[in-house]
């Protein structure tokens, strides 16, 4: 590790003086990660690739505010592919809305139906939510927010943040049992 940490050193050296090469050298060593991350919050590769663009002109922009005693690079770039995919899902959808229903149990849906399902085909259902519904349960389920944070950074309520849990759970279980 010591070796990579070296060349993650070096990659971040050239991007704070400008380096193209340092750019792209980590543009394509976090690429497929942070698309994967991207891909999970919008509804089609168009929309991944907008975020994801978006999200490294702010990395590089904002690379001299890395601290690695913080964070590593990767969680520090995932942070910000998130907040710029909640950024671009707000500007499609101007407002989440803040619904403070009740707390409702949550459907299980059964492992075996998820094993049956490929990671593709589950990330197609997940695109079918409504956008609001898919970007909480994403954060929930995938990125492992809590709830508070969830209402925190989409300015909704915990309880409303549940719902859309709940919610997106409940259809994505109707979308897999209509897929069977």
């Amino acid at each position: 590790m010591p070796a990579e940490n070296n060349l993650i050193d070096e990659l971040i050296a050239g991007c704070l003086i400008g380096k193209r090469s340092a750019q792209e050298q980590l543009y394509e060593r976090f690429y497929r990660a942070m698309a994967a991350i991207c891909m999970r919050y919008t509804k089609n590769r168009e929309d991944a690739v907008e975020v994801l663009n978006d999200g490294f002109v702010k990395v590089f922009k904002n690379i001299q505010r890395f601290d690695r005693v913080k964070a590593s690079l990767y969680t520090w770039m995932r942070t910000i592919m998130i907040n710029t995919a909640i950024d671009f899902i707000k500007r499609q959808q101007p407002a989440f809305t803040d619904l403070n229903l009740p707390e409702e149990e949550e459907p299980a849906i059964e492992n075996d139906i998820i094993l049956k399902t490929d990671a593709d085909e589950l990330l197609g259902l997940i695109r079918r939510l409504p956008a609001a519904t898919q970007t909480v349960f994403t954060l929930f389920t995938v990125d492992g927010y809590s709830h508070q944070e969830i209402g925190q950074l989409l300015g909704i309520s915990e309880g409303t943040s549940k719902w859309h849990v709940s919610d997106a759970r409940k259809k994505l279980k109707q979308f897999i049992r209509h897929h069977e």
